[in-house]
């Protein structure tokens, strides 16, 4: 027996190096997805949701300072978060902080990338939407408009068939397909899009300066159906299931159900008044509530089943176009002046606070076990 007990722990020690070996294997690919935040929101449903864990108590792990103004918010791509300044030099920074990535487009961009398979797309205000290869630094195609390009795209479809839809100030919505550029449709609408459209499955859901949030077919490049708000639509709509929400800029907040492409059922879950103020920002939605930021400087948690107030908020500043983000039991809002606050989802009761030291309008990006914030002033923030 003992003279057995050395093969023994060999072949222990052995299963047990190949067990750890196997584990980081799988740890190194989940972490490389879990550090993913790739478009704006998160996910193309731009529900503001996510089912990562805020730290208990986050520590600043690094700051990258760019000291270039920026409205973009950061997308993350295989742990690397990138961003575009107002001048069009698009930056990618690592998990330590490390400057990795400098692209110069040599104009003006306000909007925020998108990044699918080591290609970051980007508007810009000159009217272009350019596709760069983040491995030879290069352009791949560039789509024009006649407007400027204020917002995200998006992604719409699936394998061959993917396609980017995004809106311009030309009044239009695009959609081209992902790899070659080549415009797919259009679709006219009233005014400007200033904000980023919303994707479910086959449909397009997104709101404009005309006042009207419309739903369009993916297949067809046609409207399907259309719904028309009190005021204009600043920002963009947000889906959660088969429920869309929208805010206009008069304070009201609408809830439209969505079923083959159609407003099956739609109405105002929140009116707006004079002291609500408008909101310019996209709601955050969980499975039970729906998280708002208006120019009130509160953020409201308001219920889904009935409509009613659970809990607001008195932010420390005015509210921006950061729009809150719901991680969990945890919600995370930014203020123009530069308050990162995290609460509780349920109660509403402030968990922790950070003073940038700078004006934020970015919305946050959380991966794996870490989230950031970008400043105005172009200051990443890595919170871990």
């Amino acid at each position: 027996m003992l003279a057995a007990m050395p093969n023994m722990l060999s072949s222990l020690f052995l299963a047990l190096f190949l067990a750890l070996l196997s584990g980081c294997a799988l740890s190194s690919e989940e972490r490389r997805a879990s550090e993913s935040w790739p478009l704006f929101r998160g996910e193309a449903a731009l529900s503001g949701y996510s089912d990562l864990k805020l730290p208990d108590s986050p520590a600043l792990k690094w700051t990258y300072r760019s000291d270039a103004r920026t409205a973009s918010s950061p997308a993350v791509y295989a742990g690397t978060a990138y961003w575009c300044d107002k001048r069009g030099k698009i930056r990618g920074v690592d998990r330590e902080g490390v400057l990795v990535f400098e692209f110069d487009m040599e104009t003006a961009v306000e909007a925020s990338p998108l990044i699918r398979d080591s290609v970051l797309y980007i508007g810009r205000i000159d009217g272009r939407m350019a596709a760069v290869s983040l491995a030879a630094r290069d352009t791949l195609w560039t789509f024009e408009t006649m407007g400027q390009i204020s917002a995200s795209p998006n992604l719409a479809g699936e394998g061959e068939g993917l396609a980017l839809v995004f809106g311009s100030y030309d009044n239009f919505l695009y959609c081209v397909d992902l790899r070659s550029g080549k415009e797919l449709s259009r679709h006219e609408t009233g005014y400007y899009i200033n904000g980023a459209p919303a994707v479910r499955g086959n449909e397009i859901v997104f709101g404009g300066c005309d006042s009207w949030l419309r739903v369009i077919d993916l297949r067809t490049g046609r409207a399907s159906d259309s719904l028309r708000l009190d005021a204009y639509v600043p920002a963009s709509p947000a889906i959660r299931d088969n429920c869309c929400y929208v805010a206009d800029y008069s304070g009201n907040v609408y809830e439209a159900l969505l079923r083959d492409g159609k407003i099956a059922k739609h109405g105002k879950i929140a009116t707006g008044d004079a002291e609500t103020g408008a909101f310019v920002s996209i709601p955050a939605v969980s499975d039970r509530m729906l998280y708002l930021l208006s120019n009130d400087r509160y953020l409201r948690a308001i219920r889904r089943a009935d409509g009613s107030l659970a809990w607001k908020y008195l932010t420390k500043g005015n509210t921006t176009e950061s729009s809150p983000l719901v991680c969990r039991d945890r919600v995370i809002a930014c203020t123009a002046a530069g308050i990162v606050t995290i609460l509780d989802a349920d109660t509403g009761e402030a968990l922790w606070e950070f003073d940038a030291g700078e004006r934020i309008t970015a919305s946050p990006a959380v991966v794996g076990d870490r989230f950031y914030i970008l400043g105005s002033k172009g200051t990443l923030f890595c919170f871990g």
